[in-house]
């Protein structure tokens, strides 16, 4: 859903064609205290400021920034944009978040096959060792063997490429 954030008089059929061409649900604020109430009860993908508007009034954009979460925050000065140009930096944020988001995807998915490849290799050498032991009795074995190959399943996983 996109919050769009303007006095304007028509904020509202703006809101209507970003909707259209984004196709979400776009719902149109014309203050921020207006627009900071609606982001305390829903939560947007976008949310649209007109910079005058933010500039003019920064304790309020502070409070509605607070409840951004995590939608997208654009600013844009509506005063000198027409609508053509509102929509294609639109499109551009939102084109680099998701190019953000899936870096950070990747970085964290990285780090999570470091850091569990490292325990997941421990707990086969560990295994092993056991295992080669003859000494071992055949109920510990059975266990040992079960965790053993849990391990290798683990392992063939982390080490698929994506």
């Amino acid at each position: 859903m996109i919050l769009l954030v303007s006095p304007h008089a028509n904020v509202r059929e703006c809101a209507a064609l970003i909707g259209h061409t984004f196709g979400e649900a776009t719902d149109a604020s014309d203050s921020l205290d207006h627009a900071t109430g609606r982001l305390r009860e829903q939560e947007y993908s976008t949310v649209v400021f007109d910079q005058t508007l933010v500039d003019s009034e920064p304790e309020s954009a502070d409070s509605a920034l607070q409840h951004i979460g995590t939608a997208i925050p654009i600013f844009i000065n509506f005063g000198v944009s027409n609508l053509a140009r509102v929509l294609k930096e639109m499109k551009t944020a939102i084109q680099r978040r998701r190019l953000d988001e899936h870096a950070a995807r990747q970085r964290a998915e990285q780090t999570l096959r470091a850091e569990l490849s490292g325990i997941v290799t421990a707990m086969l050498l560990s295994c092993q060792l056991a295992l080669d032991r003859e000494v071992a009795v055949d109920v510990h074995y059975a266990k040992i063997h079960a965790v053993h190959d849990l391990a290798l399943e683990l392992k063939s996983k982390l080490t698929m490429e994506h």
